[in-house]
This record gives C-alpha cells, sequence and structure tokens, in this order.
C-alpha cells in the first residue's frame, strides 16, 4: 500500500513549476560539452507545470525507499570541508559505504562519483567548471540500460556475476550547510509514475554516451519535498533497481524554486554521492 490520500491531502504544501519533457521528436539527447557547429546543446526541452508538492516531514517514517524511491536519514558527517575531493574520498566515501551497507542491509556498495552543486545566479551549469549548478529538469539519473552498464563499467572483472544478483543505483544527497531554504529537492512518489512517462535521453560526453530517462507530465504525479534540510540529515534516492518484483525501480526528482524561500535565504550548497548497491542472489 502507498502513503493514504487522506494523510497526504492534510500536509501542508507548496505550489511550484516543475520543468518537464516537452513533446520532442526522436530520442532526447543533451551535450555535456560544447556541441557540434549547428547543433542544439540539446533537444530536450523543458515544459514547465505548477504542481503541489508536499511537505513529508510529518510522514517521514512512512516514506520507503522501494515503495515511494526516496527516504530520508539522519546521518551526521564529520567532513569539514566537501570542496576538498581528497577528503571527500579519503573519509567521506568509506563512511558512507559503510552507513549503505547496513541501513540497506546490503552485501556491498561501491560508490562511483560524486557531485558537489553551488548555486550562482545566473550561473551555467558546466560539467568540470567547479561546483556544478542545482539540476532544474525532472529527471532520473540512470535508465534500465545505463544502471546495469554502471555495474560493466565501473566493476568489468565482476560485473556478469554481480548483476546476477539485485543490483540498484542510489545516491546519498545532502545539504553542505543548512537549513536548507533555496532550490531544495522534490521527489516523485514512484509509485504514481507510470513507465511510458520515463523516456530515455542521451547524454554525450566528449569519450562516451551515457543515458538517463528525461520526464513527460503525468497529473497523477504525487511530489514531496523535506524543507529546511540540515547537513545532519541525507536523502536517499533511487535511480535504478534491476528488481522487477513491484518495487519502485525509478525515482524522479528535480530542484525547485520554493515560492516561500527569503528572499535572503543563502544560495544553495549540496553534495550527493552515486553508488551501486548490491544483494547476492
Amino acid at each position: 500500500m502507498g502513503l493514504q490520500e487522506t494523510k497526504i491531502e492534510s500536509l501542508p504544501f507548496v505550489t511550484a513549476e516543475l520543468n518537464y519533457l516537452a513533446p520532442t521528436p526522436g530520442k532526447p539527447r543533451t551535450y555535456a560539452f560544447d556541441p557540434p557547429p549547428g547543433e542544439p546543446k540539446s533537444t530536450s526541452l523543458p515544459e514547465p507545470h505548477q504542481v503541489p508538492i508536499f511537505d513529508a516531514r510529518l510522514i517521514a517514517d512512512s516514506v520507503s525507499l522501494d515503495r515511494e524511491g526516496f527516504a530520508l536519514v539522519r546521518y551526521p558527517t564529520r567532513i569539514k570541508d566537501f570542496y576538498n575531493d581528497e577528503e571527500v574520498r579519503a573519509v567521506y566515501y568509506p563512511a558512507v559505504e559503510a552507513f549503505l551497507r547496513a541501513t540497506l542491509k546490503a552485501d556491498r556498495v561501491f560508490i562511483f562519483d560524486h557531485t558537489v552543486r553551488r548555486r550562482v545566479e545566473g550561473g551555467a551549469d558546466i560539467r568540470g567548471a567547479g561546483p556544478r549548478q542545482p539540476a532544474t529538469r525532472v529527471h532520473v539519473d540512470q535508465t534500465v540500460v545505463s544502471g546495469a552498464n554502471r555495474v560493466r563499467e565501473h566493476l568489468p572483472d565482476e560485473a556478469e556475476e554481480l548483476l546476477k544478483g539485485r543490483v540498484q543505483v542510489i545516491n546519498l544527497w545532502r545539504p553542505i550547510r543548512g537549513p536548507l531554504r533555496d532550490s531544495p529537492l522534490a521527489m516523485a512518489d514512484g509509485t504514481t509514475v507510470a513507465p511510458e512517462d520515463l523516456v530515455a535521453s542521451d547524454l554525450i560526453y566528449p569519450n562516451r554516451s551515457g543515458e538517463t530517462y528525461s520526464v513527460k507530465y503525468n497529473p497523477n504525479h504525487r511530489w514531496f519535498y523535506f524543507p529546511e534540510m540540515t547537513p545532519d540529515e541525507a536523502l536517499l534516492l533511487k535511480c535504478y533497481d534491476s528488481a522487477t518484483d513491484g518495487r519502485t525501480r525509478f525515482g524522479p526528482h528535480t530542484a525547485f524554486v520554493d515560492p516561500t524561500t527569503p528572499t535572503d535565504a543563502a544560495p544553495r550548497e549540496s553534495i550527493e554521492l552515486r553508488t551501486l548497491v548490491f544483494h547476492k542472489p
């Protein structure tokens, strides 16, 4: 059973604009670098929709990573400088690995990268040019194809054996400073997302191509956020799950402009780790 409708309708909410995928001919694609001459940077054009985004604080204990596709966890960290890549890799990576292994009862966790984001008014989101900007389109980081390919890419010698078990791609996302009031993250309840809402889209790098899901608007989608998150809290976001037993496999999410954000709120700073989570067959 999903969250009860009556409980949802009684929650506080904000109404905000989310950028879905506008209808596009062919498979959408985006270049992660300057595109070839005459080519647009992206064929994934936004289709904005005003939607209610419910405050999930009061139902946090009822939200499940397997059912809704996201979860709030309390997870303090002793990292002092998230902008120091060496400290993040040496200290934060092994701590998150152990935390996820215990929290998700996993046999193994492998962290394959991290992204630091810091919102700069009017700034462009450019890979490899310092902190990234918040992602302001509804998306899922992986697809059926790219989720499995992540295992082959990062653990090639073990991939075929690992893929016999259950594999998840889980993002662990947290604010670097808080309470976070600017550009919070909205998550769709995975039980309200239909398979046909997800549109496989190419992400083209100089030396390879990845694949993500863009998301078409569906009025059945139900959106949640956790306002004023602190650095002692983190979100688990499901980006891929190989299990086909009825669990949510893909969790759409996006940053959004909260209309109640104070004008003097500090710009959002956050970090996310992308992880492969394995369970033996």
